[in-house]
């Protein structure tokens, strides 16, 4: 029992530190920030699929405190205290930790294949709602004045957010498939 435990918990650690380094990997960067990476959500995923949602949200709030020290420097563009707060918490805290509840989506799917993609896009998809609020409440300075913010928001973080959910959806799949062969962990 212990030692399963401890191995869930170095698993975790490598998931969170290779999605650190995937995230070094960048396709595409915009100017106010959010890029496309290497699938570097794809190791939230896994540790969700491979131990459940618990270890799951566990390794993206990790990793979203990980994010947000080498990011702080974007928090310091808010104009007020609340701001700051929405900022860390929609755009790091929620934003990651969201990606460890990728299991409990598509659960009833027979293919394990379809579940991952399935679950991968949902949480994708409410990863990108969470910088969707955050482009509406805090960002909303950088939209062009001949355009609604919600529109600008939707636009500027699904430029880069979909590309990267469709990525990271079937780095998951292969990557699952591999890992469920070699590696045996516990049912989440």
């Amino acid at each position: 029992m212990r030692s399963q435990k401890t191995r869930t918990l170095v698993e975790c650690a490598l998931m969170i530190a290779l999605a650190t380094v995937l995230s070094f990997i960048t396709v595409y960067t915009l100017p106010q920030g959010g890029s496309i990476t290497a699938a570097s959500m794809m190791p939230l995923v896994l540790a969700s699929f491979r131990h459940g949602p618990k270890w799951g949200l566990f390794t993206g709030f990790v990793y979203s405190l990980i994010d947000l020290m080498r990011g702080f420097d974007n928090v310091m563009y808010c104009t007020t205290i609340g701001a700051m707060f929405l900022c860390i918490l929609l755009d790091y805290l929620l934003a990651y930790s969201v990606m460890g509840l990728a299991c409990v989506f598509g659960k009833g799917l027979k293919s394990r294949a379809a579940c991952v993609a399935v679950g991968t896009t949902i949480t994708g998809l409410l990863r990108y709602f969470c910088s969707f609020l955050s482009g509406m409440l805090i960002w909303y300075g950088y939209a062009p004045d001949t355009m609604p913010v919600w529109f600008y928001s939707l636009t500027y973080n699904g430029s880069y957010m979909i590309p990267e959910i469709i990525l990271t959806a079937i780095a998951a799949v292969l990557v699952m498939q591999v890992m469920d062969r070699q590696l045996p962990a516990k049912a989440p």
